[in-house]
């Protein structure tokens, strides 16, 4: 790999500070009524700076939402090398995703609340996000074949079960950012293990 140099570390540190300031700032304003100004303002530096960076105020937020999500598939990832059995595995996935949005809530609603249509568009459909999507499935999927292996599981097709898993765990995000959660993010969890444990369950 070649050296980063000191600009490029300057650069990182840069988008870093835009994108946190970013959360922040669509946390509380929502996207429609955020401005570029503002998050220049809370990361502490020139409006035009962001520019350099970042055309669009979609831009922004939507690199800031990809830098989210890539935080979220690396402890997801961490936790699950952390367990061994199949419930287990499925716990941490679960409860890892269900926190990490409780913990960001307001950031992330406007995704779901306001943005969300924008997926149909070019600049959020990249290919990143299709990687990051694929990933968290075939950290599940390799938690089903092993389990296969193991017997722990009856015989089912890996990509399908995945693929529900995750729309399952998403389904539980998506109520919790919609309006309090009655459960912890625990009880939630668990309700995941229970459910998809008892349809993969040998006969």
């Amino acid at each position: 790999m070649a050296r980063r140099t000191k600009q490029d570390v300057l650069s990182a540190f840069r988008c870093g500070e835009i994108l946190r300031a970013a959360r922040q700032v669509f946390g509380q304003k929502g996207f429609a009524r955020a401005g570029i100004d503002e998050i220049a303002r809370s990361a502490g530096i020139a409006k035009g700076t962001i520019y350099l960076y970042y055309p669009s105020k979609e831009a922004v937020y939507w690199a800031a939402l990809r830098g989210g999500l890539r935080e979220l598939l690396a402890e997801v990832a961490a936790r699950m090398r952390e367990v061994a059995s199949f419930e287990d595995k499925l716990r941490a996935f679960a409860e890892t995703k269900i926190r990490y949005f409780d913990d960001h809530r307001d950031f992330f609603r406007i995704y779901h609340a306001e943005v969300g249509n924008a997926l149909t568009r070019p600049a959020a459909t990249d290919q990143e996000f299709t990687r990051i999507y694929q990933d968290q499935v075939e950290l599940l999927a390799s938690a089903v074949r092993a389990a296969v292996r193991r017997k722990e599981i009856r015989r089912v097709p890996a990509a399908q079960a995945a693929a529900a898993i995750f729309e399952v765990t998403r389904g539980l995000v998506v109520q919790r950012l919609m309006a309090r959660p009655a459960a912890s993010a625990a009880a939630d969890a668990a309700f995941v293990v229970d459910l998809v444990s008892k349809g993969l369950r040998k006969p």
